[in-house]
């Protein structure tokens, strides 16, 4: 069986790294486009140095520092070994993910998916290519968790067995395309935030590889998300709220809960019009 060949755009982070590595052994990556924030614009510079946002940047800054301290997320995902690409030699480098470099390259290499995880929002022409379509690995459980922090919100809603990723097909809105699976992380008492996002997404790789195989195969996934759901953005997230789910965790809000790993498939509606879907323990 022939792999599927695949243009991968992924993030820097250990995460990202892990993620690109399960699908490098699943598919035919054609090239693996990392964003580096290099181009500015004045426009951009004046946005992000206003008061409120540098305010805003700063105190995540300094608590993802906090956070992160020790190479936490490359030993999760990496153990002893430090993290890195099995394939580096694939890696393009572009200023921004919607730079006309990355069209030009899907348009060349013509690929049958484009794969997604941890970059910048892609617009304009870049969504329509892959002869597939374009598939995005996001950490929350579309449509109820869509956007940033969705690990976090569902803790501080109080909903811990919301806690996940999802596979999905881009469009143009945040979050809001096809469905194709929901990835679920085994929960464990003495979890934080970080280690429930880190779970899902290493669960989440498998399942994206998975995806590869089932793909080349002649499978095809995508249902409709059945309503629009909340987007939760950077700017939403206080310090009020991080005290809130702090105070939460330590009360035991994740004690005697047993929720093992879930993973939902949503298969494309057949031909008579029915939806499917699959779950896997």
């Amino acid at each position: 069986m022939a792999k599927l060949r695949v243009l991968l755009l992924c993030g820097r982070s250990p995460r990202h790294l892990y993620v690109a590595n399960a699908l490098c052994e699943a598919a035919d990556v054609l090239a693996i486009v990392q964003e580096t924030g290099t181009e500015w614009s004045a426009k951009k510079i004046l946005r992000k140095f206003r008061p409120d946002n540098l305010l805003r940047k700063t105190w995540r800054w300094l608590r993802d520092r906090r956070r992160y301290t020790g190479n936490q997320e490359g030993k999760f995902f990496f153990g002893d070994q430090s993290p890195r690409l099995a394939h580096p030699e694939l890696v393009r480098e572009v200023p921004h993910i919607n730079h006309p470099e990355v069209l030009r390259l899907a348009r060349e290499m013509q690929p049958d998916l484009i794969a997604v995880f941890g970059t910048s929002l892609l617009r304009g022409e870049l969504l329509n290519e892959g002869r597939l379509g374009i598939v995005n690995l996001h950490g929350g459980l579309s449509p109820e968790y869509r956007g940033a922090d969705c690990t976090f919100w569902a803790l501080y809603n109080g909903e811990p067995e919301k806690i996940g990723c999802t596979l999905h097909y881009i469009n143009a809105g945040i979050d809001t395309g096809k469905l194709i699976a929901h990835i679920c992380p085994a929960v464990q008492a003495d979890d934080d935030e970080l280690t429930l996002f880190w779970r899902g997404v290493r669960e989440s790789a498998a399942a994206y590889a998975e995806l590869m195989y089932r793909l080349a195969q002649g499978e095809r996934f995508g249902q409709p998300q059945s309503h629009q759901g909340r987007l939760y953005q950077v700017k939403d997230r206080r310090l009020r709220h991080e005290q809130w789910v702090a105070q939460k965790l330590q009360a035991g809000m994740l004690r005697k809960l047993e929720f093992k790993t879930r993973v939902n498939w949503f298969i494309a509606p057949s031909q008579t019009g029915k939806d499917k879907t699959g779950s896997a323990g």
